[in-house]
């Protein structure tokens, strides 16, 4: 591997972790709206950051509108997909917690997005990515386990666990649209904007029937703004940037981070515990990080 290419994903991976710190915080905001429906929560949130992406990207669509036009059936799965993960991701957290809604969704996204690469790329991931993906994989299952002793009611749980597993789909394969969609041609912005444009079309109904609770307090529509304009928006602009540089499950992998982030801020604001096992967890996701991340010296010629 070349310098240029090297540092090319070097670049891609920062921005990748970037956005994985951003989307860490939403949890912990969304605990400061409580009386705030989950599908409320995360229609606001995606689907707010969906249109301010599409809004930004407007004249970078037009331009690529013949390509965005022939690959439609990717842009149709990855809106869907983009309606669906805020819905239940919220909703995981809303009903197993913060930490292992997090841990759930994140933790099964890099097994699910390489899967589906494996499907419909045929593309072979390397050893040490596998190796950096079991790392992560044992962090999250001790950083779950450890969640999990304190939570509230095992059925509240299985729901959220559920609930988690189809947010990990969804999120793995908008990945793999948008990077589908780069790869045929369209720019980063154009594929960014036009699939979460579309899916925060799709959130608008839901919104609307559900998000009269934003508006009773200043509070309520501060959390809405705020996971609109910063982790949806800034965190989609920085992950965008990363995608059209790396392979979506090298990104997916690396967002391993937002449950470190997740977990750290869950303790530290939110009140929950983290037992031993739990910072042992977040030990191994960093190892993770540490192992897909760090640059390969290219074979001297």
């Amino acid at each position: 591997m070349n310098t240029a290419v090297q540092g090319r994903r070097w670049l891609g991976s920062l921005a990748v972790l970037m956005a994985a710190a951003l989307w860490g915080t939403t949890g912990t905001a969304a605990a400061f709206a409580p009386e705030v429906p989950a599908m409320a929560i995360g229609a606001a949130a995606m689907g707010g950051g969906g249109l301010l992406q599409a809004l930004l990207a407007i004249r970078s669509m037009a331009k690529h509108w013949q390509g965005l036009r022939r690959n439609w059936l990717l842009l149709l799965i990855g809106a869907v997909a983009v309606a669906v993960y805020p819905l239940a991701f919220y909703g995981s957290m809303r009903l197993a917690g913060i930490t292992v809604g997090t841990v759930v969704t994140i933790g099964s996204a890099p097994l699910l997005s390489a899967l589906i690469e494996y499907v419909f790329d045929r593309q072979p991931l390397s050893l040490r990515w596998l190796a950096g993906a079991l790392l992560g994989v044992a962090g999250m299952g001790l950083l779950a386990a450890a969640e999990s002793h304190g939570a509230m009611g095992g059925e509240a749980v299985v729901g959220g666990i559920l609930l988690g597993l189809l947010a990990g789909l969804t999120y793995a394969l908008y990945s793999w649209t948008a990077r589908r969609l780069m790869l045929s041609g369209v720019a980063a912005k154009a594929a960014m904007g036009a699939t979460f444009g579309s899916g925060a079309l799709l959130l608008l109904p839901v919104l609307l029937l559900t998000g009269a609770p934003l508006l009773s307090l200043g509070s309520n529509l501060a959390v809405g703004l705020y996971m609109a304009l910063v982790p949806m928006f800034a965190g989609y602009l920085c992950f965008g940037y990363g995608l059209a540089r790396i392979p979506a499950s090298n990104a997916v992998t690396l967002t391993l981070f937002e449950p470190v982030v997740a977990a750290v801020l869950a303790v530290l604001i939110v009140g929950e515990r983290l037992p031993a096992q739990g910072w042992l967890g977040i030990v191994l996701i960093l190892m993770c990080l540490v192992c897909i991340t760090w640059p390969v010296k290219a074979p001297k010629s």
